[in-house]
């Protein structure tokens, strides 16, 4: 390899700092570049070979080369103004034979000057930092999933034991069971927790969108496209976890998309030319019954055994009521802080109320009801009549205990249109392709089943 010209490696270093000395073992000067010479009001040659503590003023060279350790970003003060120098010792085969010392900023204004200038790059990091932490982090653990029924625990330790593999995840359930908790919790207990995990819910994104939000797009791909691009979500995820929600939703064209993403592990973006290579693990959830629409041709059968490598099913709050009093403690403990309360707890008569419901809407509907009652209390204890009507009103079929039927009180006229519009529009998502298909079939708008699925949760 050739080497460099003396001259150069002298005016290589006169440009990467403003002022340097260097010294032997011995804190002898061997080198020291003009500019430094200059301010100190000496020359080249009247320095070299000269104790460095005679030539520059309350230096720590000497200190360097006793100590063996660097001092970064330290402040010297030369001619009574204070500067920024770095030192740092000098090992050749292992041994210490010297140090270096350069002068960054010769005082505070050369400082503040480039202060000012990265000031603004250090904020956009931050700016990014936070975001990062808070959208782009999984916000949930394995602690945050409550419950100590059989089929509760089941669902939770296979989730734990497969969040150490980079395997495909499909999580099964019905709206509200907590299937995002679950994704959280698995990427924050996988290896590839300190990168991204990015959500993405399939029902949400218009169809139209749905490909540039996943594998983004290039400058100019579109009509009021970004300037410069914008990557989508599956390079943001790059070396982590998405999280693709409502799995069953996502049209057929963009099911195949995504296939050759998951075979290909490369995507490419809208109006792009080339492929970029993405590291990414895959979990996906659904309330929706994919075998069935696998046989109905509604699902790509491919993607299905793509994703379903790892199943969890997780168990509706129907099927784990003994559950109810421990998410309903945890809930009230969130909710409390919320709104500045020390203490909320239920009275013994809303528990019982509460083991007695079917709930349909699952661990969701139940935080609802519990945030509609804090709203509503005076003190710290929920009562019935805190409770929403439906709740304050509904017997159950079957009282504990008893094998005798219990007619059913008169529900007011609201929540039984109520329920049998929710009831008609799950029947109408279930039988369709997706939600404009579901649309035509009820006989609405899209934008108005986007509405209702919002307000029923859906």
């Amino acid at each position: 390899m050739k080497k460099l010209p003396y001259e150069w490696l002298e005016e290589i270093i006169n440009l990467a700092a403003e002022w340097v000395v260097a010294v032997d073992r011995h804190a002898a000067v061997m080198f020291i570049n003009p500019a430094y010479c200059e301010y100190l009001g000496i020359t080249q040659q009247e320095a070299i070979g000269k104790d460095v503590r005679d030539v520059i003023e309350n230096t720590r060279m000497h200190i360097i080369l006793q100590t063996g350790r660097a001092e970064i970003a330290s402040i010297h003060t030369i001619k009574g103004s204070e500067m920024i120098a770095n030192r740092y010792p000098f090992y050749i085969d292992g041994e210490l034979v010297g140090a270096v010392g350069a002068v960054m900023f010769r005082n505070a204004k050369d400082w503040m000057a480039y202060s000012n200038k990265v000031q603004p790059l250090i904020e956009e990091l931050d700016y990014y930092k936070k975001r990062f932490a808070s959208e782009l982090k999984s916000k949930y653990s394995f602690d945050d999933l409550i419950g100590t029924t059989a089929s509760f625990i089941e669902a939770k330790q296979l989730a734990a034991r497969v969040s150490t593999s980079q395997s495909a995840v499909l999580l099964t359930g019905k709206s509200g069971t907590g299937k995002e908790l679950f994704a959280h919790a698995i990427h924050g207990a996988s290896t590839r927790s300190v990168y991204p995990f990015v959500r993405v819910n399939s029902a949400s994104i218009p169809e139209q969108l749905l490909e540039s939000e996943l594998f983004g797009y290039e400058d100019g791909a579109f009509t009021g496209a970004k300037k410069g691009g914008k990557k989508g979500k599956f390079e943001l995820a790059h070396r982590g976890t998405i999280f693709l929600d409502e799995i069953g939703d996502m049209p057929l064209a963009m099911q195949s998309k995504l296939l050759r993403v998951l075979q290909e592990k490369e995507i490419e973006r809208v109006g792009g030319q080339g492929a970029i290579p993405v590291d990414v693990r895959v979990i996906a959830a659904t309330h929706r019954n994919l075998e069935e629409m696998v046989r109905q041709r509604k699902f790509r059968e491919d993607l299905y055994y793509r994703l379903n490598v790892m199943k969890i099913d997780i168990p509706s709050l129907k099927e784990r009521k003994k559950d109810i009093p421990a998410i309903a403690t945890v809930l009230l403990r969130k909710l409390a802080s919320n709104f500045d309360r020390s203490f909320i707890t239920l009275s013994k008569e809303v528990e019982n109320r509460l083991l007695l419901h079917n709930w349909p809407g699952n661990v969701r509907e139940l935080e609802n009801v519990l945030e509609r009652a804090v709203n509503v209390i005076d003190g710290s204890i929920i009562r019935i009549h805190h409770l929403p009507l439906y709740l304050q009103e509904e017997l159950p079929q079957e009282m504990e205990g008893h094998t005798e039927k219990v007619p059913m009180a008169v529900v007011p006229l609201k929540y039984t249109l109520q329920k049998a519009e929710k009831e008609a529009i799950q029947h109408a998502l279930r039988q369709a392709a997706n939600k404009t298909e579901a649309a035509r079939l009820l006989g609405i708008g899209k934008t108005k089943l986007y509405d209702k699925c919002r307000e029923y949760e859906l």
